[in-house]
């Protein structure tokens, strides 16, 4: 009896120290994640950068707009192309050898737009940053979720969304005053730095479970946790959850087409439709294009946009787990519309000469206004709800075909905003209103 007590404590106390080592946040977690997200900063620099540098590239290299339209668009057409393999290359190559992949190609995406001197070399480029961001988008997140602990894992995981934010900031705050070329051998910095940086990282522990390396997994964990850590329990779970998934994940592409799947699905790919058809991208493509219809000085709504677009990020971070899904995608669809109404109203105006003065301002702020709402609601959500929506045997398969229709939507989106914007910017945004 007395030894059945004994055991029953040392277990509780060997439990306890578990969770203890699980909850740890050593310098290698912080480490790993900040690698990882250097590649999510050049993304922001690259949703950004055609805001900034739209009217010096077309004066420098000839460019009508239909040319610049294009440029701008094909960063979803590689995005397009990265998401339909980011999911098999991560299994294949694992999340580190992947992060080298999206290095790669942004790393010749920016070089390529850097010392273009023609309009082919410059869309190469930007085709082939378009692939890092693909590849990006999914792996950075894994990546991160898969290293960090549980209690934390969630503020980890959104330091990416926040270091994309913090991309855009840099280049409008800077996109206006610095040269292009020099702006986009700024983008490549980062992961530049990702990729000597991923020497010293370890490798998900997850992935490693999910190859059959049992001892990696362990020798991973101890680097992630302490190397005085007892990182067993953490191991096995690891083990056990990995055969669970796989067994669980055993399906064909059609099954997702299944009745009991199609709601799902649907509103998924909703989701994705809404958030790229209500002109996002196209306003966050071309924003100076806006502001110089407004007559609102290019140069400080820029940089006053840089400054915003970071708190806004947090806003979002902090509502996510108080308000509940729901309730924040009809706030920020609301106040997207108003926004957008607003900015239609102030064209009709300026088109009418009524309050010539205030249109300006009137339009710069209704545009703070949309982008506001839209990052704490449509901004991030469609892909948290993407994944908590989807059973595990359908997940890969279907987050593939939601993600192909945000990129090919955005695409879009991006492609034939300026022109509908010179064919009638209030047209335009009434359009986005509804």
């Amino acid at each position: 009896m007395v030894v059945e007590e004994n055991r029953t404590m040392e277990e509780g106390l060997l439990r306890h120290e578990n969770d203890r080592d699980d909850r740890r946040i050593t310098a290698c977690v912080i480490l790993s994640t900040f690698v990882a997200v250097c590649s999510a900063f050049s993304y922001g620099c690259a949703a950004g950068y055609t805001s900034g540098a739209e009217t010096a590239i077309m004066k420098e290299l000839n460019l009508s707009m239909a040319q610049f339209s294009a440029f701008g668009s094909f960063l979803n057409v590689g995005g397009a192309v990265g998401a339909l393999f980011s999911g098999q290359l991560a299994v294949i190559l694992g999340r580190r050898r992947t992060l080298w992949a999206c290095d790669f190609f942004c790393i010749f995406g920016w070089l390529s737009i850097a010392f273009a001197k023609n309009v082919f070399w410059l869309d190469l480029g930007r085709i082939s940053l378009g692939i890092g961001v693909g590849l990006i988008s999914y792996v950075v997140p894994v990546y991160i979720a898969e290293i960090t602990p549980k209690h934390v894992r969630g503020a980890f995981t959104a330091s990416n969304q926040l270091l994309q934010n913090s991309g855009i900031s840099l280049i409008y705050f800077f996109g206006t005053v610095i040269n292009w070329r020099v702006l986009a051998v700024i983008g490549a910095i980062p992961c530049i730095l990702q990729m000597i940086g991923i020497f010293y990282i370890p490798e998900s522990p997850r992935w490693l479970a999910k190859i059959g390396l049992g001892k990696e997994v362990e020798s991973s964990l101890h680097r992630l946790r302490g190397k005085d850590a007892n990182v067993s329990g953490e191991a096995a779970e690891i083990q056990v959850m990995t055969k669970m998934l796989e067994e669980d994940s055993k399906s064909s592409f059609s099954d997702m087409f299944q009745k009991k799947y199609r709601r799902t699905l649907v509103v998924g790919i909703g989701l994705m439709l809404i958030q790229q058809l209500s002109g996002a991208s196209g306003i966050t493509y071309y924003s100076n294009a806006i502001f110089r219809k407004a007559g609102f000085s290019e140069r400080l709504g820029s940089m006053i946009f840089g400054v915003f677009v970071i708190p806004k990020a947090l806003v979002s971070l902090i509502l996510v787990d108080r308000w509940g899904r729901r309730p924040l995608l009809l706030a920020s669809a609301i106040g997207m519309s108003i926004g957008s109404l607003l900015i239609g109203v102030s064209f009709t105006l300026q088109q009418m000469n009524v309050l010539p003065e205030l249109i300006p301002v009137f339009v710069f702020v209704n545009i703070l206004v949309y982008f506001g709402c839209f990052a704490f609601g449509i901004g991030g959500l469609p892909w948290v709800i993407m994944s908590e929506i989807f059973p595990i045997n359908i997940k890969v398969s279907a987050g593939t075909i939601v993600a192909l229709t945000s990129w090919t939507s955005g695409w879009f989106v991006s492609y034939a905003f300026n022109f509908m914007f010179e064919w009638s910017a209030q047209g335009l945004c009434f359009l986005y209103y509804l």
